[in-house]
């Protein structure tokens, strides 16, 4: 049984890490670069870099900061954002990313999983599910959280699963910012349903939340943004708490 993982996750807007609540009033936290530096020291597993723009905007991700933010890593990290195509993941792992991750061009072509796990391994692609609640289920999203889709936000991460997908990151956007703790229902659910690992997303607010996502959730990984960027808490302190509550930290 391989211990869960604590992951970092830099929102990219114009080459800048912002954070916001339920994906909007979006503020500066700092250069990706740096912080990726900086949270790799602080312990995380790995960082997730996401170009939250890139989609809406119909832009490629900025290969030239993920050059830089992978220069400076030891651990995996993980892109997303703008991918379109089998040549863009290319692109991206050529850039030094570990693995890409897809979100809207997987809304419009589920092939792309497929494609992309057949010529990089399942390993190398992870399918992003932004979902919201709608009375008793959660609808996904797409474009940073801008659009809804008619797909339902538990069924899409399986078909996500079932087309090649490696591994799971199910963001609650009802939760994304507001530091309540994570969407334990969905996580839960969804982590019920696939065969993959489930990274937790939106909502951290402290390192109990956190303990409640790998226990209760299901999850395999927490992602956490803004009570880092904030200084509130540091990865080290979650891990710390973790293990005095008797989960297994790397």
């Amino acid at each position: 049984m391989l211990k869960p993982r604590i992951i970092v996750c830099l929102d990219v807007d114009h080459g800048r890490v912002v954070k916001g609540t339920n994906f909007k009033g979006l503020r500066d936290v700092g250069d990706p670069v740096e912080l990726a530096r900086r949270y790799e020291g602080e312990g995380a597993d790995e960082i997730v870099f996401l170009d939250i723009s890139a989609s809406a905007e119909g832009r490629s991700t900025l290969l030239d900061t993920v050059r830089k933010t992978a220069e400076v890593l030891f651990i995996p990290l993980t892109v997303g954002g703008g991918v379109r195509t089998v040549e863009d993941m290319a692109s991206l792992l050529r850039a030094g990313a570990d693995k890409i991750c897809v979100n809207s061009s997987a809304v419009r072509d589920p092939s792309l999983i497929s494609k992309g796990a057949e010529r990089f391994g399942s390993q190398c692609v992870v399918g992003s599910v932004d979902a919201s609640r709608e009375r008793d289920s959660w609808r996904a999203y797409i474009h940073g959280g801008r659009t809804p889709t008619e797909l339902d936000g538990v069924e899409w991460p399986v078909e996500m699963a079932r087309r090649g997908a490696g591994e799971i990151l199910l963001t609650s956007m009802d939760r994304d910012g507001v530091r309540t703790g994570y969407d334990l229902a969905l996580t839960r659910t969804v982590a019920d349903r696939v065969p993959v690992p489930v990274i937790a997303s939106g909502g951290a607010g402290t390192p109990e939340h956190v303990r409640e996502a790998l226990s209760e959730g299901g999850a395999s990984a927490a992602l956490l943004a803004g009570i880092l960027h904030d200084g509130l808490t540091t990865v080290g302190a979650i891990k710390k708490s973790l293990a005095e509550a008797g989960v297994g930290v790397r």
